[in-house]
């Protein structure tokens, strides 16, 4: 398993090369230099990568709607409407940026940054494949977790900033219900580090394999409903609907970014559709395998780096395009049954849950149900053959 994608690149005679074609020219050992243009592309092709996926986000969102409700939707910017998210993307660099006269200006500049700044610092830690993460630290999921928190903390002073009570309503209900449902989400987290024995991406997918029986959301019945408890955990956290109650329009204006304008409100937006993407990503790499492929196909080449991402990918647009459809299939609810969910059920069940796969490890010496159904189930023939 590679560190880095650093690690990765340079086990390659064209990057061994550069460096040491460097190392001559320079008088000193290049690699750190090589390094750090490594990461620096690397970083800004995913960065490209996430923001486009961030504005076709809206586009999918828009069209999806529309063959739910039966209509159009974006037919007009390029074919098929696909370049609407550039116009909408230019709309916001070109609309007035309007700051109310009594909010707290200060705040109101580093709400839509900390956002941004939250969505975009998981990037490190994503497990695109086993060669193409940028950092694999040790502690990767506790690193995901808290750096995105800075989205919940952007939400809550971009409605305190604005010195508007529906904002500050819309702020107030972003932050309990963020920082609410990330106890359900963290909780089911640990029981999948419970199984693997590490809190890095490397050792959570490593722990699973290609086939989907291998996957932990198949491992045994808790970890099942632990899945669907860290992705309605999830959506919380990201104010989708039926839990888009920070945003309510029908008593709220529009929640905590009502009074923003131009691309301050589009960081919010752009914000929103990236941080669906890192959590679909983060159900992938903890229950679905991430992005290991069935019998290792392709091994750790180029061919197998891009099966990889291909399967990490495939299975976080799937994840993806159940959110949207969510959206427009449930009706919000209200902060009071949002609450009552969070406390009394999906906290409750899955604290049962990571308890019952400790227990399960204890019992069954971590094997899975499917170990225990069928391999038993062959050794017993074949003793008695």
């Amino acid at each position: 398993m590679n560190q880095t994608v650093v690690s990765y690149l340079l086990q390659f005679e064209p990057i061994k090369k550069l460096v040491l074609s460097l190392s001559n020219l320079l008088g000193f050992n290049a690699i750190s230099i090589v390094s750090f243009l490594i990461f620096l592309i690397v970083i800004l092709i995913v960065v490209g990568f996430l923001a486009t996926v961030g504005g076709l986000g809206t586009y999918a969102e828009r069209k999806i709607s529309a063959d739910m409700q039966a209509r159009i939707g974006p037919n007009r910017v390029g074919p098929y409407g696909i370049l609407q998210f550039l116009a909408d993307g230019a709309k916001m660099l070109l609309k007035e940026d309007i700051i109310p006269t009594q909010s707290d200006k200060f705040l109101f500049y580093v709400a839509p940054m900390l956002c941004i700044v939250g969505v975009f610092g998981t990037i490190a830690v994503i497990p695109f494949s086993s060669g193409f993460t940028i950092l694999n630290f040790n502690v990767g999921l506790v690193y995901l977790i808290g750096i995105s928190s800075l989205v919940g903390l952007g939400v809550f002073l971009g409605g305190y900033g604005s010195n508007s009570k529906w904002s500050m309503l819309g702020g107030m209900r972003g932050a309990s219900q963020i920082i609410s449902y990330e106890i359900p989400v963290v909780l089911s987290s640990l029981s999948i580090v419970l199984l693997s024995g590490g809190l890095s991406f490397s050792a959570l997918i490593g722990a699973q394999g290609g086939w989907p029986h291998e996957w932990f959301i198949f491992h045994n019945p808790f970890t099942f409903i632990g899945f669907f408890i860290l992705f309605i955990g999830s959506l919380a956290e990201t104010n989708r609907a039926p839990f888009d109650l920070p945003e309510a329009e029908s008593e709220l204006v529009s929640g905590y970014h009502t009074e923003f304008s131009g691309m301050r409100f589009g960081f919010f937006a752009l914000a929103e559709y990236i941080e669906v993407f890192v959590v679909c990503g983060l159900a992938t790499a903890l229950f679905l395998g991430g992005y290991n492929v069935p019998m290792h196909l392709g091994g750790d080449g180029l061919i197998g780096q891009v099966l990889q991402v291909g399967s990490f990918v495939s299975k976080t647009f799937l994840l993806y395009y159940i959110v949207i459809v969510t959206r427009w299939t449930l009706p919000r609810l209200r902060v009071d049954q949002l609450m009552t969910m969070c406390w009394k059920y999906l906290i409750p069940i899955a604290m049962f849950n990571l308890i019952m796969v400790g227990l399960w490890m204890w019992l069954f010496d971590g094997r899975s149900l499917f170990t225990l159904l069928f391999k038993s189930a062959s050794v017993a023939s074949g003793a008695g053959h």
